[in-house]
């Protein structure tokens, strides 16, 4: 194997292992027990909304090389500034990383150690994760010559087992009423799409410290490497919405979704399992903590001109993921929620727009597209939560399977492409040099 193809499985290896945390590992088999037999259509709006959107934003990413604030920079400085920050505080010490360290305590350490400490835990977890990633260059190969292997083995012992002997019937009544839709709003929960726009820039720096300088060539080898992990995350993700599938008539909607999977592993491995599953949770949350930290601090020592050095934001987010992993898994689902509801959409217009960026010449099409995304999220949400009533806000086309901003932000790019930003740039230099006259 020449050295390319080597670095290319190595990276892509990372890149899976880093996607593959806490929302990987328990969203697909509550998605199987909701779904039964009908698993293929969850999974069908899972894979769109994960992987598909993760590939798009893979690429768009690595043609702005891995910078997070490229990709958003056309809708506007102070906006590509919020939103990054907003998807970084996200991926960050918000929501993803505390969630690692949290399923990895549920799962993994308190099934077989009662009466352990999450406090105790959360400082163990997070002091191995500063150590893993205090040096960015050694990030990746850590992952992806290491980690992802171990991972994968376990992984593939659970599934395999679970396809050769299933646990039971699958229920031919789904729990819900479109399963497409939940598929879509599971995989949302993952947000391996917003992970992607971040991880590339630990990609494209892992591609640089092994000698490729090109530009066309990172993208090149950042994409193939995306494709890597898009085969391993559809497979695994297959083999465990399946497994939920053949438990589907054992548990309700209600089940508690760290727990399922406990259960699942614990009937087909036996105590053996529990072991089995700690050490699948432990190395699947910990590189996604070790992914996850290593880009939220290179995005703000970037954006601050290297005003906040990387170690000490790396520092900074271990310390508050620490503290906010122990509110527990559901907690942090729950306020999650309607938070990625908001930043997704105006996210993947940008990421989609940005594919198209050489085609789409006038600013104000990128400006009009996300300021409408943002604005039916809001109202979207709002009406959901029922702070407001805006009943017509989900009777827009695509609505019934998660898309109700498309036609809205088709037509507010439309709209924005239409008004000139020469002109208005121009109008704005004769009022200010008639002024000064």
């Amino acid at each position: 194997m020449g050295k390319t193809n080597k670095d290319i499985i190595v990276v892509g290896f990372a890149l899976f292992a880093m996607f593959f945390g806490a929302g990987n590992l328990i969203f697909p088999p509550f998605l199987g027990v909701v779904s039964g037999s009908s698993w293929i259509t969850g999974f069908a709006g899972f894979i769109l909304a994960d992987v598909g959107l993760a590939l798009l934003a893979i690429l768009a990413a690595a043609r702005c090389n891995g910078e997070v604030s490229k990709v958003l920079s056309r809708s506007g400085k102070n906006l590509a500034i919020i939103l990054g920050s907003a998807i970084m505080i996200c991926l960050g010490p918000l929501l993803a990383i505390p969630r690692t360290a949290a399923t990895t305590f549920e799962m993994g350490i308190a099934p077989l150690f009662n009466g352990f400490s999450p406090v105790l835990f959360s400082i163990i977890f997070f002091t191995i994760t500063f150590i893993l990633t205090i040096k960015p260059s050694k990030v990746v190969d850590i992952i992806g010559q290491f980690l992802t292997p171990a991972l994968l083995i376990a992984l593939g012992v659970l599934i395999v087992k679970g396809i050769l002997s299933p646990l039971g019937e699958m229920s031919s009544t789904s729990l819900t009423e479109n399963l497409f839709a939940e598929g879509v709003k599971q995989g949302y929960q993952t947000m391996d799409a917003l992970g992607a726009v971040a991880l590339s820039a630990v990609i494209i720096s892992s591609l640089v410290n092994k000698g490729y300088k090109d530009e066309k060539q990172k993208v090149k080898l950042t994409l193939k490497a995306g494709v890597v992990a898009a085969i391993g995350l559809i497979l695994v993700y297959g083999g465990l919405t399946y497994l939920g599938a053949t438990v589907s008539t054992m548990y309700g909607k209600d089940v508690v979704q760290t727990r399922l999977i406990v259960e699942i592993t614990a009937s087909l491995l036996g105590d053996t399992g529990k072991i089995i599953l700690a050490i699948i949770v432990m190395l699947a949350c910990l590189t996604t903590a070790i992914g996850l930290t290593s880009a939220t601090a290179q995005f703000f020592e970037k954006i601050t001109n290297g005003k906040l050095k990387y170690e000490l934001i790396v520092t900074v987010v271990c310390i508050f993921s620490a503290i906010i992993s122990n509110f527990g898994v559901s907690t942090i689902i729950k306020f999650s929620g309607p938070i990625l509801d908001i930043i997704y959409p105006a996210t993947v217009v940008l990421v989609v727009m940005t594919l198209f960026s050489n085609r789409i010449k006038n600013d104000n099409a990128f400006k009009g597209a996300t300021y409408i995304a943002l604005l039916v999220s809001v109202l979207t949400v709002a009406n959901n939560m029922g702070l407001v009533n805006i009943s017509f806000i989900n009777k827009l086309p695509f609505s019934s399977i998660g898309f109700n901003w498309i036609v809205p932000v088709l037509i507010g790019g439309i709209i924005g492409n239409l008004i000139k930003f020469d002109s208005i740039h121009k109008k704005g230099l004769q009022f200010k040099n008639n002024k000064i006259g």
